[in-house]
Order: C-alpha cells, then sequence, then structure tokens
C-alpha cells in the first residue's frame, strides 16, 4: 500500500482544492442530506466543508492512509474519520450524498464499482465525483519512460499508479441506467507554478509516491530515478520568460441524482 506524506500533498492546495469546490457547488442546492461520505478524504478539509455546509448531517470521511487520517483528525470539526479502502465501501446506512475527489482513479474495476457505490444511496441521493484525466498527459508519459529505465525497470515493475479514465459516454453508461438525472463535464485548469522543479514537487504528493516508496531505503537510487524524471518533465514544460511554470490539468466531473 502506498504510504502517503500529508505535508507533500498539501503543498499545492489551493490548486487541488479548486476542482474539489468546483464540484461541490454544482450539488443541487435542494439536498438536505442526513448522510455523507466523503471517500479518500485525504487530510480531510472538503469532509469538514460538507459538514459546515451541512451542519445537521453526520458526515464521514474515509481514506485508506492513517498518514492522511492522522491529519484529519487533528481538525475540529464533527467528523467521523473511517480508515478502509473505497472498493470495500459497504455502509451501515444509505447515504444522501457520496462525494469523491480525485480518489477514483488509483482504483481498478470502475465499470462495476461506480454503479455498486451508486446503489448504496438512498433514494435520491446524489453521487459527485471528480478525476484527474492525468494517465494520458506528459509528465505521466515522463514518469513511466523514467521508471522504464534498465536501470530501475526491475524494481519498478510492479508499481501501481494512476489508471486510466474512461471516457465521458462510459461514465454516462455506467450511471444513468440508476440515475433519474446525470451531469458531466470535463475542464483543464492552466496552474501557474513557480520554482525550479513545481510539477516534481506536485508529483512528489501524489503521482511519484508508489514509484518513490519502492526504492524503500535506497536513498541514491531514488535521487537517480527522480532527477532523470526531473530532466524529461523539464523538456516538456520549460519555464516561460517570467520564471514560471505552466501546467495544464485535465479533471472530468459528474454529478448523479439516484431515481
Amino acid at each position: 500500500m502506498t504510504r502517503w506524506e500529508p505535508q507533500s500533498y498539501e503543498r499545492y492546495q489551493a490548486y487541488r482544492d479548486r476542482p474539489a469546490l468546483d464540484l461541490m457547488v454544482q450539488i443541487p442546492a435542494e439536498l438536505a442530506p442526513s448522510e455523507i461520505w466523503d471517500l479518500g478524504c485525504g487530510t480531510g478539509e472538503h469532509a469538514a466543508l460538507l459538514k459546515k455546509r451541512h451542519p445537521r448531517a453526520v458526515v464521514h470521511g474515509l481514506d485508506s492512509s492513517g498518514e492522511m487520517l492522522e491529519a484529519a483528525r487533528r481538525r475540529p470539526d464533527e467528523v467521523d474519520w473511517v480508515q478502509g479502502d473505497i472498493a470495500g465501501f459497504h455502509p451501515e446506512v444509505p447515504p444522501d450524498l457520496i462525494f469523491t475527489n480525485a480518489a477514483l482513479q488509483w482504483l481498478a474495476g470502475l465499470g462495476a464499482l461506480v454503479p455498486r457505490l451508486v446503489e448504496t444511496l438512498a433514494p435520491f441521493g446524489v453521487f459527485a465525483c471528480q478525476v484527474p484525466l492525468s494517465y494520458d498527459a506528459g509528465w505521466y508519459d515522463a514518469l513511466r519512460e523514467a521508471a522504464a529505465d534498465p536501470r530501475w525497470a526491475a524494481r519498478l515493475k510492479g508499481v501501481e499508479g494512476v489508471r486510466p479514465i474512461a471516457a465521458p459516454d462510459a461514465w454516462h453508461a455506467w450511471l444513468s441506467p440508476l440515475c433519474s438525472d446525470v451531469d458531466i463535464w470535463f475542464t483543464t485548469y492552466l496552474h501557474v507554478l513557480e520554482g525550479d522543479d513545481p510539477i516534481v514537487d506536485w508529483m512528489s504528493g501524489t503521482g511519484l509516491r508508489p514509484y518513490l516508496q519502492a526504492f524503500g531505503e535506497d536513498q541514491d537510487e531514488r535521487r537517480a530515478f527522480v532527477d532523470a524524471y526531473r530532466r524529461r518533465v523539464a523538456a516538456l514544460y520549460p519555464r516561460n520568460a517570467e520564471g514560471l511554470t505552466l501546467f495544464p490539468f485535465p479533471r472530468l466531473f459528474m454529478v448523479a441524482r439516484r431515481a
């Protein structure tokens, strides 16, 4: 299991928050949920915000990472923090809202998982989801190229990174048999990043984590791998005349209401 570092993940929190907030405002305004789950809640900021937005609701935040949940539990908000895997999600009480932001891209079998998640909803409950469309992005291509280098290929062969995300029409086919309303859209955010290696810094909190963990305590090999990745990313995303790196990041959104 990948070991996550809350400090690394939160380094670009303002950029990471934007898609979650954009998703949240599309949840039907008339929804008055009494039971909410944030699946893949990370350090808990969005579950906490959902609790503020719906103070009468019981809000649960589920994540597989003990490190992330340790940070979440330091929040003052009244949220039930649960360690567990989304793939095994079976709530005792049917949720009125399932919110999941930038989590499902790590999981296999979404064609079966997504309908099963929706089936756990109470009648007229809402499934709100955002997934990065990053698998085919240049910075992930560069990561896979670096991992295929003969120096590390055998060591990194079993690493599981993010998975390809199905096209919007596939998501519609999964959701529409169970939902009366299905709204799907995508957005590309152009992040303007400062620093010498901001994309590598960004990935250090997400996509690089499983690869870095595979090196264990071998710091020299880890540094050599990161340097190889850094050179590839720098060639793809050079800094502009102002010293800034433009980082286009596409994401897919959906909000569906169970029939």
